[in-house]
């Protein structure tokens, strides 16, 4: 069976970190939209093996908890009786982003539901290897989630906003306008100096802006929650391991530790082809 070059590989896993869609990517470099699909679904895998194993022991200071909406087939709203609980409609992506490494510490993919907080906190804290400071916005699913992960062992407050009227004629796709924030301390002694979400929220604007699947108004929307989860894996994997932030100079896995070297795409289809190899052994 012919398979892609390792460049070829890197060059269609550089498209789709860069919001380019599936169609698009297959026009673009002459290779079927099926063996584009095969590469998201392989390389989505060991993309997150990889990174269960080695985001472990982490030294984070400052950790800023957000989660960012999408919908995978249909809103919401509009999912047929028949469909409900098959994966199809809102989903939200959870993240942990250091504040100082801007590292995506953990990530995960589920509803916006209690359950699947405490799921994600509990991920996060089995990462960490020391005390931390956590912010979160006001979603109280956060409250018993941390208590969950990290007990009394944790320096926890939330910055809860408080939204004013929007503007009229304006209230259909812009958010309501921020008048004000309020924070309550909850688990510990949090410094207020770093009491913020504001590094959580700019990495869910690069997230919507650097996955086709989250532009919004467009039919780019992912059609299979199994997809959607592989193109994050991706994402997240060139950002924490490739791309170079550019406060840093380097990027957050090199400034929190985790890799002494910087990453390029072809040492992902490296990573990709390691994985593909112990499939093909099991």
């Amino acid at each position: 069976m012919n398979k892609l070059t390792t460049e070829k590989r890197a060059q269609i896993l550089g498209l789709m970190v860069e919001g380019m869609s599936i169609r698009a990517i297959s026009r673009t470099t002459g290779t079927s939209k099926n063996t584009i699909v095969k590469l998201l679904r392989d390389a989505g895998r060991a993309c997150s093996d990889y990174q269960d194993k080695h985001l472990r022991g982490l030294t984070c200071q400052r950790l800023q908890l957000d989660e960012i909406w999408s919908f995978v087939g249909c809103k919401e709203r509009n999912v047929p009786t028949e469909l409900k609980g098959s994966g199809i409609g809102d989903v939200w992506t959870w993240t942990a982003i250091d504040a100082d490494t801007k590292l995506i510490a953990s990530w995960m993919v589920g509803d916006r539901s209690g359950d699947t907080a405490k799921l994600f906190v509990c991920d996060l804290s089995s990462r960490l290897a020391n005390r931390v400071q956590i912010t979160t916005d006001g979603h109280k699913a956060y409250i018993e989630a941390v208590e969950a992960g990290f007990g009394a062992a944790v320096d926890y407050a939330m910055l809860v906003k408080i939204f004013g009227q929007t503007p009229e004629g304006q209230r259909r796709y812009s958010p309501p306008q921020i008048v004000g924030t309020e924070t309550v301390c909850c688990t510990g002694r949090p410094d207020p100096k770093h009491i913020s979400t504001n590094f959580a929220e700019r990495s869910n604007l690069s997230i919507r802006m650097g996955l086709r699947r989250f532009t919004r108004l467009t039919n780019a929307f992912s059609k299979k929650v199994e997809n959607h989860v592989y193109a994050l894996s991706i994402y997240f994997m060139h950002y924490n391991f490739v791309r170079i932030h550019s406060s840093l100079r380097v990027t957050p896995a090199m400034a929190a530790g985790v890799t002494k070297v910087l990453w390029s795409l072809e040492d992902i289809v490296r990573v990709v082809d390691a994985y593909e190899a112990t499939q093909a052994v099991a």
